[in-house]
């Protein structure tokens, strides 16, 4: 959208986005000012050794084992080499060797996520896992094939667009159902909206627990209490409204 010219004609002056939010009660809102979502890329690296039967080890060169060292080693990155005060994750979600109880395959393939929320450190650490990986794989007779697909940006709310939308949300709803949010690591591609223009990403207060609503988001069982069609869409219909004739 960006790349089509949507915020060139009519050129916007800021942006405003909404999220749900299960845990947070239908009917209210959430906001928080600053650095608020992590910056999100993909981790995807394949070692490579040389299989064979379990039993004989002394024959192969085990990428299980040296997979094993390497995730492990990985997160040296956010214990001993992030900043302290500098939000930091790495997570691999998928090891895949596709071996058995008595075959080590010839390859383990892995995937996980990187997010951050300082660019300069997002950029170095890219290129310190990729070298740890590499060297660690050759020091123990394999390879490594180690790439980072590069994602989402940090979400950073602009301090006064936040402010004015807040106060907006405490006219519409009513200053009790107004909470301060805390920063998450998750990632959002409204991201790079902000990139361009002052902007506020909020979050919409979904959940019912009397009504058994409570399941988090991503999950096969999220569900929504329909109430928060109408109050989501009419606060951002009324920050529109108040922000044009401000």
């Amino acid at each position: 959208m960006i790349k089509e010219g949507a915020l060139e004609n009519p050129k916007a002056s800021s942006i405003v986005g909404q999220h749900v939010l299960p845990e947070l009660a239908v009917g209210k809102v959430g906001f928080r000012s600053g650095m608020y979502m992590a910056s999100a890329d993909e981790v995807h690296f394949t070692v490579t050794g040389k299989g064979g039967h379990a039993a004989l080890p002394h024959y192969l060169i085990d990428p299980v084992l040296i997979t094993s060292h390497i995730i492990v080693a990985l997160q040296q990155l956010v214990s001993r080499r992030t900043k302290p005060g500098v939000p930091c994750v790495l997570s691999f979600g998928s090891v895949h060797a596709n071996g058995a109880t008595n075959v080590i395959p010839n390859e383990v393939h892995v995937q996980g996520t990187f997010r951050t929320m300082d660019e300069e450190w997002r950029k170095e650490a890219h290129i310190i896992m990729k070298k740890m990986a590499e060297e660690m794989a050759s020091s123990m007779g394999a390879t490594c094939d180690f790439r980072v697909d590069v994602g989402y940006p940090f979400v950073y709310n602009d301090e006064v667009v936040t402010e004015f939308a807040r106060d907006v949300a405490k006219d519409y709803l009513g200053e009790e159902n107004v909470v301060e949010l805390d920063m998450r690591m998750t990632g959002e591609d409204f991201s790079f909206y902000t990139q361009h223009m002052p902007g506020c990403f909020y979050r919409l207060g979904v959940g019912n627990v009397a009504k058994g609503l409570t399941s988090g988001l991503h999950t096969p069982t999220f569900n929504v209490d329909e109430k928060c069609l109408e109050v989501g869409t009419g606060l951002m219909a009324y920050i529109a409204f108040q922000q044009l004739h401000a």
